[in-house]
């Protein structure tokens, strides 16, 4: 079951089974006439298992967080395993990583990833795992190593208002989205009217990054059909695209006309 998150000053908490079924936490936009900035949150998940205050792992969870801002300040992507190999019980072990979109520069990756370590603690207090995607970038945590591993459980989705009989843009679509599955890392593509990008999580291999890709246009085709623009993000990637006119190159931000968001899914 499924409930939508709206832009509130204050963010609530949800709990799930734990983190590799999270119950997500999802912001609808479709209220929001101005464009939206790297820092804008999409989508969130807690564990529903705690720790107590006091205890190694938050120690260790908060050392995680502030070695994912300050490493950010450097690099786009970066994991961590906090507490491994030493003394602590495996229970206080925290694992974690961050990566910003690719397009971003140095200091608003900083400035996105800031944001974002303060919201995954207020969205998600006391919990022993969490994910917060903003519209720039990504912060996850958990005791749980997960690194690695290949995740294609579908995340967010959101569609805008539908392209009929538009024969041009379906094959301009297309080409977009075959050469969106070939991406390593990030990468951008356009052909005649349509751009898009897409992007895995650093810590996948070539292989699992090609695999990822293929299902998020998948996921892109069955769940958005004709949208002229379209969201879809998976556990480890995700892949955007849209018609000209949909996006603003110059400031990277999404303008209203995109903000026709479809209702959203999580398996």
């Amino acid at each position: 079951m499924l409930r939508r998150l709206h832009l509130h000053s204050t963010h609530k908490t949800i709990p799930a089974p734990r983190l590799t079924s999270l119950f997500f936490l999802f912001l609808s936009l479709s209220n929001h006439g101005n464009f939206v900035k790297a820092h804008v949150f999409i989508y969130a998940g807690c564990s529903q298992e705690k720790y107590e205050p006091n205890s190694p792992f938050e120690g260790n969870h908060n050392s995680l967080l502030s070695s994912v801002f300050s490493s950010s300040s450097q690099a786009s992507y970066n994991s961590f395993a906090i507490g491994n190999g030493s003394s602590t019980p495996p229970e206080g072990i925290c694992y974690g990583l961050y990566q910003c979109r690719g397009d971003l520069r140095t200091a608003d990756c900083s400035r996105c990833i800031e944001s974002a370590v303060n919201q995954i603690s207020l969205v998600c207090p006391y919990s022993y795992g969490a994910a917060l995607q903003l519209e720039g970038c990504y912060v996850r945590y958990e005791h749980i190593d997960f690194l690695g591993r290949l995740d294609t459980s579908l995340r967010y989705k959101k569609c805008s208002r539908s392209v009929n009989n538009d024969v041009e843009f379906f094959k301009r679509r297309d080409d977009v989205l075959a050469d969106l599955t070939v991406a390593m890392g990030f990468k951008v593509s356009s052909s005649g009217s349509v751009e898009g990008y897409a992007q895995c999580l650093g810590d996948l291999s070539s292989s699992d990054c090609s695999a990822c890709l293929a299902a998020a246009v998948a996921q892109l085709k069955n769940l958005c059909g004709s949208a002229a623009a379209a969201d879809v993000y998976l556990g480890q990637c995700y892949a955007r695209y849209w018609a000209s006119g949909y996006y603003d190159r110059s400031s990277g931000l999404l303008p209203a006309s995109f903000l026709h968001a479809c209702d959203s899914k999580s398996r």
